[in-house]
């Protein structure tokens, strides 16, 4: 549990921040019950159920040469495994609302942080909810894509859907990066949330932040903790909530 000197530290390194940024990672995911794509447990058993790895599975080439499998794995892997609210997105939309937090930068594709009201925020990955078709340019709901029975064509001109994530083997957008990079080093306090400084994601991004504070808060140690200027190791549901006086 964190000790009350730290979070009085916490508190004084928000209060005097003019711009505060998160990133959160796969560990936020994690609390809600969900185990990223590439977390080993779950990778194995994704590779054991399809043959193929979740990198392969969840890969443009698959999409575009084996809409069947993809799709299969997409329903089943993706769009039934949608993690529960957590404290910890609950809490940031608290302190995004009382002008504690101004950007959230996440690589969640289940747009929690919308559903919980929170306004600014960056989708590095995408998202479920918005899908497109790859023909005309139509628009279609998750429900959409989830009630399909098999590959989901567009109702307009019979061309596939895709879905709204990114996928492995594409480049991620240049204005996401540029906005992205341009949030990190506005920023005089950097909470780096369920992540690590060595991220495959986030190592890119970290690198520009030039502001007071980098505070890490994740359960267990990590390479590179020390470059930080403070460290909790906890769940981010168990710390955030107290910065705003809950929990």
């Amino acid at each position: 549990m964190i000790g009350k000197e730290t979070l009085e530290l916490l508190k004084e390194a928000l209060s005097e921040s003019s711009y505060t940024v998160a990133v959160c990672g796969s560990g936020m995911l994690e609390e809600g019950g969900i185990l990223g794509l590439k977390q080993e447990g779950r990778a194995c058993e994704i590779e054991q159920e399809y043959g193929q790895s979740p990198e392969e599975l969840f890969h443009i080439s698959c999409f575009s040469r084996r809409p069947e499998l993809f799709y299969d794995f997409y329903r089943r892997e993706i769009l039934e495994k949608i993690p529960r609210m957590t404290p910890s997105v609950e809490a940031l939309t608290e302190m995004e609302r009382r002008g504690m937090l101004q950007c959230i930068v996440t690589t969640s594709i289940y747009d929690l942080p919308r559903s919980a009201e929170t306004k600014n925020v960056i989708y590095l990955h995408g998202g479920i909810y918005e899908n497109t078709c790859t023909h005309c340019g139509k628009h279609y709901s998750m429900e959409y894509i989830k009630n399909s029975k098999h590959v989901p064509l567009c109702g307009d001109c019979g061309h596939i859907v895709r879905p709204g994530t990114f996928l492995y083997g594409e480049m991620v957008d240049s204005q996401m990066v540029s906005r992205t990079t341009q949030e990190i080093s506005r920023a005089d306090v950097l909470l780096v949330l369920g992540t690590s400084l060595r991220s495959d994601v986030y190592s890119h991004y970290i690198r520009y932040f030039q502001g007071k504070k980098m505070i890490i808060i994740h359960r267990l140690p990590r390479p590179l903790d020390e470059r930080a200027d403070m460290v909790v190791y906890d769940l981010s549901q168990n710390v955030l909530p107290l910065l705003v006086g809950e929990g």
